[in-house]
């Protein structure tokens, strides 16, 4: 029997990764992909339908037909700032499709694997592990924090894959990353100026698509931290990001976070400990500049 995984969010950076990762192996895996407007993947060779995830009784009726396996969801409105401006929709998409999808999941017996942040936590302790108390600043934050807390008290099979500013390139996106975004500006000769005071452990998509395939074929459940192993400024990031596409670094200027004046606050120092990860899920994350040299070998 075929394993039946279906990818909330389909069209977008990580739901694409998923596609590519998953279609490799059809013999064991069968992919339904859920969407909002046409499939941007590029690939026909799955089943896909364009639905608005956030009509509750259609993710229903949908999803029992279709009676997947494992629901990877990969939906969510993860734009910090717009997130502040417009709760409503924040809260839609980023809590109540996990409530609604949790309820499924219980009627048919999947398993849930669901992504979550790093901005759940204030910043203050940095390079934090699964068990560490969460105190969101933002309310994008709350909305991450709120759907976790609803699946730990469910009794569905779940997986929580915490992560930390995906990046990475697919078929046809619909917004960019912060790789993308620096590779591009420096490419253009733009000059950009980048925050020195927020500390990350950026993830390469692939890593992330990966994480949630190794959850799969261990039926791993629980929470995960899943990012690069190595804590930057993103002024850092920026410049490791010059220095591996051979740009002008000095096109980048450090600012610190209290100039920009964003609707929303940002932890300042973050990264995860990635113990757990590297016992349970066997495993382990590399370095970005590492990471960043596979990106771009894929980008040749």
């Amino acid at each position: 029997m075929k394993i039946k995984i279906l990818i909330t969010g389909s069209n977008g950076l990580l739901g694409q990764n998923l596609l590519e990762l998953f279609l490799k192996d059809t013999e064991k895996y069968q992919v339904v992909g859920f969407s909002k407007g046409e499939n941007r993947s590029g690939r026909t060779d799955f089943d896909y339908h364009e639905i608005d995830i956030t009509n509750k009784q259609l993710l229903a009726e949908k999803t029992k037909q279709i009676r997947p396996d494992f629901i990877i969801n990969t939906a969510a409105m993860t734009n910090v700032d717009a997130c502040e401006n417009d709760k409503e929709s924040c809260y839609d998409l980023n809590v109540n499709v996990v409530k609604n999808l949790t309820t499924i999941c219980a009627e048919i017996k999947a398993h849930l694997i669901h992504i979550s942040t790093d901005f759940i936590f204030d910043g203050k302790k940095g390079n934090y592990t699964e068990e560490d108390i969460p105190n969101p600043l933002s309310y994008y934050g709350e909305t991450k924090l709120l759907s976790e807390e609803w699946l730990q008290k469910s009794s569905i099979d779940f997986t929580i894959l915490r992560t930390i500013l995906v990046y990475g390139l697919v078929n046809d996106m619909s917004r960019s990353n912060i790789v993308l975004w620096v590779k591009e500006s420096l490419e253009s000769k733009k000059q950009i100026t980048i925050v020195d005071d927020q500390f990350r452990t950026p993830t390469y998509v692939e890593d992330l698509a990966l994480a949630c395939k190794i959850s799969i074929d261990k039926k791993a459940t629980g929470i995960f931290n899943i990012s690069s192993n190595q804590l930057l400024s993103i002024y850092e990031i920026a410049q490791e990001i010059a220095t591996t596409f051979q740009l002008d670094r000095n096109l980048i200027k450090p600012i610190s976070t209290n100039t920009l004046n964003q609707t929303a606050s940002r932890p300042a120092k973050t990264g995860f400990d990635l113990t757990k990860t590297n016992k349970i899920l066997e495993f382990h994350p590399k370095s970005f500049k590492e990471d960043l040299q596979r990106f771009k070998q894929k980008l040749i």
